[in-house]
């Protein structure tokens, strides 16, 4: 890519690079989308509309770009983030949250979370699952905004990962328009990195 900015490359870094351990269980407040959605509902009439913040975390195998991707149970996956607290600032707050997802809880293994460039950005019109990249023009006030940042890891970072969950590391030509197994979000994702340029490393 002739002229590419600073900010539109991304340095990619061999999966092999990083260490990965366990720490204690982050157990899901909901144990179903309806208890999910309802506690949405209960939180949007004391704060209003939910913000959201996730992390585009990429790391590559044969030289590839792969996603590392959170997965509960055996099937649903979702990317490192979650709900912003009331006023609470974007990039800070998804530190915040990747480090209570992904970080080791010691002194000695300080994270480095470089919160890059939002990519893309989804709204959730109703108390429903269905989410848009755009907020339909009918809705006025809707129940939710999320936001994708990419996250530029370093060349060596170590993960704890929660006990119930598993970090796995998913290519991108695996997610490309497979909204059935990954979702709207997730499986846009390889549409919306297209105008970076990724820098394989290899070591």
């Amino acid at each position: 890519m002739v002229g590419a900015s600073s900010s539109s490359v991304v340095n990619v870094y061999p999966l092999a690079n990083y260490t990965f351990g366990t720490k204690e269980p982050k157990m899901e407040k909901d144990t179903s989308v309806a208890d999910r959605l309802a506690r949405m509902k209960v939180n949007y009439m004391k704060e209003g509309m939910r913000t959201s913040v996730e992390a585009i975390l990429l790391v590559q195998e044969h030289n590839h770009p792969h996603i590392l991707l959170l997965q509960i149970g055996n099937t649903f996956c979702k990317l490192p983030g979650g709900r912003l607290k009331p006023g609470e600032n974007e990039i800070d707050g998804l530190k915040r949250k990747l480090c209570s997802k992904l970080a080791v809880n010691s002194p000695s293994f300080p994270p480095n979370w470089q919160v890059g460039e939002c990519v893309a950005v989804w709204w959730r019109p109703n108390f429903e699952t269905v989410m848009y990249p755009y907020c339909p023009p009918h809705i006025t006030k809707p129940k939710e905004c999320k936001k994708l940042f990419i996250v530029h890891l370093t060349e060596r970072e170590y993960f704890a990962v929660p006990r119930n969950l598993k970090l796995l590391a998913v290519p991108l030509f695996e997610l490309y328009d497979n909204v059935q197994r990954y979702g709207p979000v997730i499986s846009t994702i390889p549409q919306q990195l297209s105008r970076f340029q990724f820098n394989m490393v290899s070591s």
